[in-house]
């Protein structure tokens, strides 16, 4: 009674003071854009575009993280056990449906896909860049439809602006949510609206082009056992000759010193700002870079590492086995892939006398973190991120030519790859695509979602998480020779606690938007 005593009376107050006060109080804001005329101007235009790809820059952490570690070509890392309780969840399969990864990028794609949405309901397309803005639009929403299809099946299809009594959205099937996809990829790539390089040595366009939108494109089809048309609108792609596979040393593919080279289909422009290093900072190559707190310099070449690493994601040796198979221990990508313990110490890197780091004794190579590229701090690298290169164009383009009976489109795409790591040509089959891929692409984050498509990754990966692997330096003072092993720890004795099962070939939705949406229904097993 008291309250609405007080709030009669402040209305009184107000209702008093608002004549008197009117003329002085109506003040225009500053600052302040009117939402219903904002998306009317090219810059308008431009500013929402362009809000597109900062929101994928965003995602690259849990996106690549989350992806590697789902997949069989790494082990969590780290310098021990528990140093990244989320990640080895993720590598171990022993995650539920609150795990942060996979809820970060959900959200991260809906809020790409919420960006999207706001842009193909406000612009009215005029201008170029209009037409280019709502172009850009439909290749995000499908870019982000694309993973949220693959990695956890049906999802609501949210295809505008949700009024709030909308929010509440149940699950849409496949076949609608790929037709969207495929939709929207379609009248991008035919709007004429999306960049195209002039030559694949050109390195001035970092927007999507439209051979980036046929890439998700044949993606999509391939992933829908639609060959012929995956194989079709791929073909496209190799024919343009927009792009080419990157002929420098290969070790450099990802690195710094290759950005926005002929094979790089889609990079996030990233820059060294000498006055504010942290607004750029790259977290994502100094969790992967070797755990050199535990490791020891001793070459001058990497005394500037000394501080640097977390030691995340680190090969497998099923992996580089697999290389050694098909390459032999001197194979030119192998070695420029990864390293060996015993060539990392000839190198001049070592593990410090009684110090141990999860890792089988096989070091990342093309994803190394170098001192040149953060001059002020070792946080704030400014690789460009990458999200797909043309090897991955050849190699889809193989598989969907193989599948669709195009035998000697299959064996070119196939050994346009081999050539460049220098293996003799080889008869394209699924099995040799499939191998290609892995090596090929391997933290790359495509190894995942393809394991998922090919169903193999039970087979796989069902005793991932059974044993974690520490590389021991068991020799504890000065004196004492260096003695570098391997042992494998056994932290779950309980085989239901780890490992992939059938549950696992789709991800669960995550429990706040169960919560949040008593529409929701959680998929199957979860």
């Amino acid at each position: 009674m008291k309250n609405k005593y007080l709030s009669f009376i402040i209305g009184a107050f107000l209702a008093l003071g608002i004549t008197s006060c009117e003329n002085k109080l109506d003040i225009p804001q500053k600052g302040v854009l009117d939402y219903s005329f904002y998306y009317q101007t090219d810059e308008h235009a431009e500013s929402a575009s362009n809000a597109l790809y900062i929101q994928l820059k965003g995602t690259y952490y849990n996106y690549t993280m989350l992806k590697n570690a789902l997949s069989d070509d790494v082990w969590a890392g780290g310098g021990g056990r528990n140093d990244n309780a989320e990640l080895e969840g993720c590598n171990e399969f022993s995650f539920g449906s609150d795990q942060s990864f996979i809820r970060g990028v959900w959200e991260s794609y809906y809020n790409l896909i919420y960006k999207a949405n706001v842009i193909l309901g406000h612009i009215d397309p005029e201008s170029d860049i209009q037409k280019r803005a709502i172009a850009e639009a439909k290749f995000f929403r499908a870019f982000s439809y694309f993973d949220l299809i693959s990695m956890w099946g049906e999802v609501p299809l949210v295809d505008h602006e949700l009024t709030p009594n909308e929010y509440q959205m149940p699950k849409s099937s496949k076949g609608a949510l790929w037709t969207l996809v495929e939709q929207d990829l379609t009248e991008a790539i035919n709007s004429g609206y999306l960049e195209e390089k002039e030559n694949a040595d050109d390195n001035t366009t970092w927007r999507v082009t439209k051979q980036v939108a046929q890439t998700m494109l044949g993606k999509a089809y391939l992933w829908q056992e639609k060959y012929a048309e995956a194989a079709k609108v791929l073909n496209e792609v190799r024919s343009s000759g927009k792009y080419e596979l990157y002929e420098g040393d290969y070790q450099n593919v990802l690195t710094y010193m290759a950005e926005g080279n002929p094979e790089s289909m889609l990079e996030s422009n990233r820059i060294l700002d000498m006055s504010n290093p942290w607004d750029e900072f790259g977290f994502f190559e100094v969790m992967n870079h070797w755990r050199m707190d535990n490791l020891e310099p001793t070459s001058a070449a990497f005394y500037n590492y000394k501080d640097t690493g977390w030691g995340f994601m680190v090969p497998q040796k099923s992996l580089y086995d697999a290389f050694v198979a098909e390459e032999g221990v001197d194979g030119y990508r192998l070695n420029h892939t990864m390293k060996t313990y015993e060539q990392m110490n000839e190198l001049g890197v070592k593990l410090q006398k009684g110090k141990s780091i999860i890792n089988e004794g096989i070091f990342l190579w093309k994803r190394r973190f170098s001192s040149a590229e953060a001059p002020l701090t070792f946080w704030c690298s400014y690789n460009n991120f990458r999200w797909m290169r043309y090897a991955e164009v050849l190699l889809l383009a193989a598989e969907a030519n193989l599948m669709a009976g195009n035998q000697s489109e299959a064996n070119a795409c196939l050994n346009e790859v081999r050539t460049r790591a220098k293996l003799p040509f080889k008869v394209a089959t699924l099995d040799a695509i499939k191998l290609e891929k892995r090596l090929e692409l391997c933290s790359e984050y495509t190894r995942y979602q393809d394991i998922i498509r090919w169903g193999d990754a039970d087979l796989l990966m069902k005793n991932q998480g059974s044993k974690t692997p520490l590389l021991i330096n068991k020799a504890r003072s000065q004196g004492e020779p260096d003695n570098v092993v391997v042992e494998y720890v056994q932290y779950n004795t309980d085989p239901a606690r780890y490992g992939f099962k059938p549950k696992h070939y789709l991800l669960p939705i995550p429990a706040t938007e169960m919560r949040l949406n008593p529409n929701m229904v959680q998929n199957e097993g979860w």
